[in-house]
């Protein structure tokens, strides 16, 4: 077990297996020292766990676990195309999507949820630079999406 999922195990998590596409992308793609993942959906199991638009039939609080989900759900994917999260040297930029009510302006506190586990879980590599956007809709009906992209340790 690499060091990065014995870190999600001490915190009781546990790598799922990578969420298939819902189109014509592939989860994730590596181009040189760079891995970018696709937006990740808050999949639990093949299923979303919660629909709809936060601050409407979504909390804040509820969207921020999902955000968790979706990091998970996108480290995942790192590792389809590496083979170890050990190889991650840092994550460089995190962009959250958050369906949002009309009046809802909290999405950076939501996406927090993804940006903290990724400190949790990799410490000074999870550091990132970071969008948080509120959109209308999102695929499924998804409260939010996330997609990170990381640099590569040399092989």
């Amino acid at each position: 077990m690499s060091a990065v999922e014995s870190r999600l195990a001490e915190l009781g998590l546990t790598l799922p297996e990578v969420v298939p596409p819902l189109a014509a992308y592939q989860p994730a793609v590596r181009s040189g020292a760079y891995v970018f993942t696709a937006g990740q959906l808050p999949m639990v199991e093949g299923k979303l766990p919660v629909t709809g638009k936060v601050g409407a039939e979504v909390t804040a609080e509820e969207a921020r676990d999902l955000a968790r989900t979706c990091a998970l759900n996108a480290l995942a994917a790192v590792k389809s195309v590496t083979g170890d999260l050990d190889r991650i040297a840092r994550v460089v930029k995190v962009v959250g999507f958050v369906a949002s009510a009309s009046d809802f302006t909290g999405q950076p506190g939501v996406v927090n949820g993804a940006s903290e586990l990724l400190g949790e879980v990799l410490g000074e590599k999870g550091v990132h630079a970071r969008s948080a956007v509120g959109v209308a809709v999102l695929p499924l009906d998804a409260p939010v999406e996330v997609e990170i992209q990381v640099e590569l340790t040399e092989a």
